[in-house]
């Protein structure tokens, strides 16, 4: 990131959560364009959405808001769902939040959840599936994370499926990797959106006074090969509402 302010960039886009915030630090004249799955307020990135101030702007996935609509998607395709383990890195930023979004979600929905902590950087997964089948947990959420999603992606969903667990996520990559599903904002549709902040900002506009938007379009992935493979028949009702099906 030094490097571009170094070049004198224009406008540096970035997504991933770690980069921002090296965008930040590095920076207080350059504007800076995210597309994050965090809550830029809570995680100190910004002042408001409607205000941000200084010199980030851009787009924010409601990964959080969403929580209950995913405990609600497992409940339907999961018969007789008795405990939803959850998944997160206690290291990343926003991760604690998102533990309470699901625990909230969860007690409306009458839904007993357990946390399975895993620090960075070397999380101890199978130790956590382990912690899983102890509880008698039968289904999964994972908490998205920089880590675990770069890292520890293949490894997560191989552990899900060889402990028959389904499991929702937090990022269509995650499914693509083998995962069960997941319900998450169309990230393409925000980084098309976030051009626009570019032009906005090579004509003048400052970041600090365009306020941050909220995801739009939304999607729920199924991968039908992970169901077979853990003898679990996905309802035609949510087949339905799918906006991708892997078979």
């Amino acid at each position: 990131m030094t490097e571009f302010v170094q070049l004198k960039v224009d406008v540096v886009v970035t997504g991933l959560f770690p980069a921002i915030l090296a965008a930040k630090q590095a920076t207080k004249a350059i504007p800076i364009v995210i597309v994050t799955a965090q809550d830029p307020v809570a995680t100190g990135l910004i002042d408001s959405l409607a205000r941000p101030g200084g010199n980030i702007t851009g787009l924010a996935g409601l990964t959080r808001e969403l929580s209950g609509k995913r405990l609600e998607l497992l409940q339907e395709v999961v018969p007789g769902i008795s405990r939803v383990a959850v998944l997160w890195d206690t290291n990343a930023p926003g991760a604690a939040i998102g533990l309470k979004e699901y625990e909230a979600a969860a007690r409306a929905l009458k839904i007993p959840l357990q946390s399975l902590e895993v620090q960075g950087p070397n999380p101890d997964s199978e130790g956590a599936f382990q912690a899983a089948a102890k509880g008698r947990a039968n289904a999964l959420i994972t908490i998205r994370s920089s880590l675990l999603t770069t890292s520890y992606r293949k490894q997560i969903t191989d552990l899900a499926m060889k402990n028959r667990l389904p499991s929702m996520y937090e990022g269509s990559n995650w499914v693509e990797a083998g995962g069960l599903m997941s319900y998450t904002s169309n990230e393409a549709d925000m980084y098309r959106r976030a051009a626009t902040y570019v032009d906005k900002i090579l004509k003048g506009a400052k970041p600090g006074d365009l306020p941050v938007e909220q995801a739009r379009k939304f999607e729920l992935i199924v991968n039908l090969k992970a169901a077979k493979q853990i003898g679990l028949t996905i309802p035609q009702t949510v087949l339905y509402r799918a906006d991708k099906v892997i078979k």
